[in-house]
């Protein structure tokens, strides 16, 4: 395969440039929440978190144990 010319190499950049600029505008966006969490929420979301957690251990332990049988 022979080595992209530098124009093309630019056009390449332009092109993932223009498609990740949309990706960078809503992180900027979305950066800072706009809302407040209460207590109640954040404990349900770390007990959700805690939740998956347990369950990927689970599943990892699973599959530990079946690929070694």
């Amino acid at each position: 395969m022979a080595p992209m010319s530098p124009s093309s190499r630019g056009r390449i950049r332009y092109f993932f440039r223009l498609r990740f600029a949309a990706f960078r505008e809503i992180n900027r966006k979305y950066a800072h929440p706009r809302i407040r969490q209460t207590r109640t929420v954040r404990f349900a979301l770390g007990a959700l978190f805690l939740y998956l957690l347990v369950l990927l251990g689970i599943f990892l332990v699973k599959f530990i144990t079946l690929a070694l049988a």
